[in-house]
């Protein structure tokens, strides 16, 4: 495999109770630091309900998050499309493309919130099959075809776009969960994937088959998949040692769990925690945990362990939250991007080599120092001066400094 890409997801999910104004803001300055920290990517939600997920158009936010950043790639995570008319999430990705400076990767899902489907008349049942037809027909436009298509729920007649994508070829992404119908849409149509249930331990150990599904369907359609445009969102808050870690995000993890895992979403199976310390060994210290709440070393250790369970992947996304306040959760992504990328990336591997090479090779490098004492030793007033210095304790820096004690001996 390639060198692991990294990047961030935001879906967002924030505690209500903060300046919805600020928050977005804030948001926008997170994906600033994400790129100046040179993280790959970032990826953004669309919900329309249940009060922490707030973004409800993920197209317009990225517009804004480009204007503030210069390299890093800008993800939908994802358009909902059985939502939107099929052509113009066309156009917004092709408008959106263009203002971004050709970094944006199309990603979409069937929608995630029950209550968004609910207020919006759609049947849960429908959903994917509508977000293949979509796809189906978005790749068509987005190829310059001309289109019509009639569907029991969005018509086209002979539909054009009139711009297109400032990339030759938009990246798509598919997200996936546990069940197998984002894996099989992603390789029915030779897309990435997103792979979001592998933050809970059971979607974890799922990946592996997960995998499969789309290289079965990829097979069935004509299609390839490549493990490199396989995107896994962790969850993680790293600190300088596990007990700052632990912390700085026991109290808002207990939180987030318990007020929207439980409360708001009553996720199948979630049971609120009783306390906060109950919260973090929960989730990151027993037995099949998905999450990391430690180092930088905890984190390196547990995307390597990801990597085999896996198979092997091209991306880790971390998946933002507000555990930790707002500096402690700056400071982890900060750590990451120092210590746990360069590690698992092998960017440090050059310097080890080369330091230990000098420390096995130290009698090679000596005749450096010895030229420098013979021009010394010569010269009765710089022999003086460097005894002198010996004597003051002054520091000297340079790897061939000579060894006056070494030359006394001799």
């Amino acid at each position: 495999m390639a060198r692991v890409k990294f990047g961030g997801f935001l879906a967002p999910h924030h505690p209500i109770g903060e300046h919805p104004m600020l928050q977005l803001r804030s948001d926008i300055a997170f994906a600033k630091r994400l790129d100046e920290l040179g993280y790959d990517e970032f990826w953004v939600g669309e919900h329309h309900s249940t009060g922490w997920e707030v973004i409800a158009s993920p197209e317009l936010f990225l517009a804004a998050v480009a204007e503030h950043t210069h390299r890093i790639r800008l993800g939908t995570g994802v358009v909902s499309l059985p939502y939107h008319h099929p052509f113009n999430v066309a156009q917004r990705m092709v408008q959106l493309d263009h203002m971004s400076g050709g970094r944006v990767i199309f990603g979409s899902g069937p929608g995630a919130l029950p209550s968004d489907a609910y207020m919006l008349g759609i049947d849960p049942m429908v959903q994917r099959d509508r977000q293949d037809e979509a796809i189906g027909v978005i790749k068509r436009l987005f190829a310059g075809e001309r289109v019509t298509h009639e569907s029991d729920w969005f018509t086209l007649r002979d539909a054009r776009l009139q711009l297109f994508p400032l990339q030759e070829d938009m990246p798509f992404a598919v997200a996936s969960q546990i069940s197998p119908s984002g894996m099989t849409l992603a390789g029915k149509y030779g897309a990435g994937v997103l792979s979001i249930g592998s933050m809970s331990s059971a979607g974890l150990f799922a990946l592996p088959t997960q995998w499969s599904f789309a290289e079965e369907a990829a097979a069935k359609h004509g299609q390839t998949v490549d493990r490199r445009n396989w995107r896994v969102v962790m969850t993680w808050h790293i600190a300088e040692t596990r007990e700052e870690a632990r912390a700085q995000a026991r109290e808002g993890l207990m939180r987030w769990h318990n007020e929207y895992n439980v409360g708001t979403l009553m996720r199948p199976g979630a049971v609120a925690y009783g306390s906060p310390d109950e919260a973090v060994d929960k989730t990151a210290f027993a037995d099949g945990a998905a999450s990391v709440i430690g180092t930088p070393d905890d984190l390196v250790a547990n995307i390597r362990r990801l990597q085999e369970i896996s198979g092997g992947f091209g991306t880790v996304i971390g998946f933002a939250h507000d555990w930790a306040n707002r500096e402690n959760t700056l400071r982890s992504w900060d750590l990451v991007a120092r210590y746990v990328i360069p590690e698992v990336n092998g960017l440090l591997d050059g310097y080890r080599t080369s330091r230990q090479h000098v420390i096995d090779h130290r009698e090679s490098f000596e005749r450096a120092g010895q030229a420098i004492m013979h021009k010394i030793m010569s010269n009765d007033r710089a022999a003086a001066a460097l005894a002198e210095t010996r004597r003051a304790a002054t520091a000297t820096t340079g790897g061939h400094t000579p060894d006056l004690d070494k030359e006394k001996s001799k």
